[in-house]
């Protein structure tokens, strides 16, 4: 049965370069982490949401796989 990993808590960094912003989505249990590449204009919350979705994702993955 596949199960689906969906994070309570995670810590966000968020970096501006020029025109572009990059945010990097932690989880704290695992360590393991992701990141989301944006325009500034795409918005802050947006690129939070694209990185915490990628990481269940890559942690969805690893649960399944054993």
């Amino acid at each position: 049965m596949n199960k689906r990993v969906q994070l309570n808590r995670v810590y966000f960094e968020t970096r501006r370069y020029g025109k572009y912003l990059r945010v990097s989505c932690i989880d704290p249990q695992s360590g393991q982490e992701s990141y989301s590449t944006g325009p500034v204009k795409m918005g802050e919350e947006a690129l939070k949401r694209a990185a915490k979705q990628k990481l269940e994702y890559i942690l969805t993955r690893k649960l399944n796989k054993t």
